[in-house]
């Protein structure tokens, strides 16, 4: 069973969301008032599909994003019926990390993972963080988080998740998957298959672990000032995005940034000498062959295979797309 040792290192669990409903107006610390733009709501279309091919044989991938409109009602339709006539899903990779524990004695584990977040030796952030990173944190704290006093003793790389899942939550948006129920869904009332892509990890010594993630230093500083900055900067960029896959525009899609802070934040966990001993190291690169290697077995059976993948993965220049293109399939965008 997966504990949250794996939310801890790979970001996959929330720990714990302390912002207000999202208003018009944010009104910061320094009492200054932000008028924010909009996100879309309602009914949308959503994006349409990319279409890999060889032989006859198609592969359809929904490229998705997030942060979404929270307020969205996604029209998946052409998804659904996608799905529907074919033979295969494909998911999204993933890692998991299990302790080879049942789920009473990962119970008792919780206390221990929930000390995970706090800095060693009872520092605070402002002892772990230079100077000028802390002093625009705390307006950012002020205006998304509020007067929490717990975070001021976690560690950056937490710390610096709930003020960006703060923000995102103040800001109209939200972090949840909307493709996910869809596809699950579609792939069970029409009885299509879901094969899983996923690197499974086991921990023996899940306290052993725990004790020496607790105790151990970590190089978090740049995720934290990388946060920083992505709310800073980023968040109409990151609205904007919301929009575009919101209602189907691939043009705006293709020019968008996808600039975030998580893989400074991923490295700050996997480069650690736990995290190598675990076999966490190299962990995108090798879900991305893993992956790549069971949508190739998909098209050279299937007359149709649907899968979805974040967008970024399909995007950019060594991507799944171009690493598709580069093998003798054909690709065509929406």
């Amino acid at each position: 069973m997966p504990t949250i040792l794996l939310a801890c290192l790979l970001f996959a669990a929330s720990l714990g969301a302390l912002a207000q409903e999202p208003e018009a107006a944010v009104r910061g610390g320094d009492g200054i008032v932000d008028m924010e733009a909009m996100v879309v709501s309602g009914a949308q279309p959503g994006p349409g599909m990319w279409k890999v091919s060889r032989d006859g044989r198609v592969l359809w991938i929904l490229g998705t994003v997030t942060p979404l409109p929270r307020r969205m009602e996604w029209a998946s339709s052409e998804v659904e019926a996608t799905i529907a006539q074919s033979q295969q899903v494909l998911d999204a990779p993933s890692a998991t990390v299990d302790s080879g524990a049942g789920v009473f004695r990962n119970m008792l584990l919780l206390p221990s993972l929930l000390r995970m977040r706090r800095n060693p030796d009872g520092r605070t952030l402002q002892d772990s963080v230079p100077a000028e990173a802390y002093a625009r944190w705390l307006p950012l704290k002020a205006r998304y988080i509020g007067r929490s006093r717990g975070v001021e003793r976690w560690r950056p790389i937490f710390a610096a998740q709930e003020l960006y899942e703060a923000a995102i939550k103040r800001s109209g948006m939200t972090l949840d998957s909307v493709a996910e129920p869809v596809v699950a869904r579609a792939a069970k009332r029409h009885r299509v298959p879901r094969t899983p892509v996923e690197m499974r990890i086991v921990v023996e010594d899940p306290k052993s672990a725990i004790r020496e993630f607790n105790s151990g230093p970590l190089s978090d500083t740049e995720c934290f000032t990388r946060t920083l900055s992505h709310i800073e900067t980023d968040l109409d960029a990151m609205r904007e995005r919301a929009n575009a896959w919101a209602v189907g525009d691939t043009e705006a899609l293709h020019n968008a940034r996808f600039d975030d802070q998580y893989a400074a934040c991923i490295r700050a966990v996997t480069e650690t000498g736990l995290a190598r001993r675990l076999g966490l190291d190299n962990v995108s690169r090798r879900l991305g062959d893993a992956w790549l290697e069971a949508a190739e077995s998909a098209l050279a059976v299937n007359a149709s295979t649907f899968a979805s993948l974040p967008l970024p993965a399909l995007l950019r220049e060594d991507g799944v797309l171009a690493r598709l293109q580069a093998k003798g399939y054909a690709v065509e965008a929406p």
